[in-house]
């Protein structure tokens, strides 16, 4: 692996800030319909995608625990249904107020990182932009981070494994990885994919 883009902690809560607050610029243009849309994220409306953004600046260990328990031990459960539940008692209204007000909080859920925030944001933002069919554009730098964290981790993703088999190359950035079949894209197509979102044959 080559390339690696350098970052700080403040670069990386900036490129946050700006993802919140231009993610709250489009959904502010959205009629209430289509807050209502299946995102590309399986299960879940746009409004659930907001609500666990939202989320992701308020959990507390004791919340944690109790919506962990309340899950039955499934963190994928646990994130799904407390979005969902969010969503439900929100208005669109107070959604959208709840994520500007989140711009430029720098809290991040314990096990997490703020390159995991940017990430979340990045991706998410794709989840609510590709079913609207809005091009909402990724920063390299900010993409280029968030592909080497996913890469980095194991779990949710599993890129490592998923992708074996793969030579990953981004276009933009000069970053690579991996063996066999040739991948390339720009480092958001490249994020796209070991997200899992699209597929690295497609």
């Amino acid at each position: 692996m080559t390339t690696r883009t350098s970052r700080t902690d403040d670069a990386i809560w900036a490129a946050v800030a700006v993802e919140r607050a231009t993610l709250a610029d489009l959904l502010a243009d959205l009629p209430e319909s289509a807050w209502d849309t299946p995102s590309l994220c399986t299960g879940w409306r746009i409004r659930d995608v907001v609500a666990h953004l939202v989320l992701t600046t308020r959990v507390t260990i004791g919340s944690l625990l109790v919506n962990l328990i309340r899950a039955r031990g499934n963190l994928d459960r646990l994130i799904h249904d407390t979005a969902v539940r969010l969503a439900d008692r929100m208005s669109t209204a107070e959604l959208l107020d709840a994520l500007r007000s989140t711009v430029d909080s720098r809290i991040t859920p314990i096990g997490t990182t703020p390159t995991d925030r940017l990430m979340d944001l990045l991706v998410h933002g794709q989840d609510i932009a590709v079913p609207l069919g809005v091009d909402r554009v990724m920063p390299t730098a900010a993409a280029q981070w968030s592909l080497e964290r996913v890469w980095a981790m194991g779990t949710p993703f599993h890129a490592r494994t998923r992708l074996a088999g793969y030579a990953l190359t981004a276009t933009d950035t000069g970053w690579h990885t991996g063996t066999g079949t040739p991948v390339t894209g720009t480092a958001a197509e490249l994020l796209m994919i070991v997200t899992g979102r699209t597929s690295p044959d497609h």
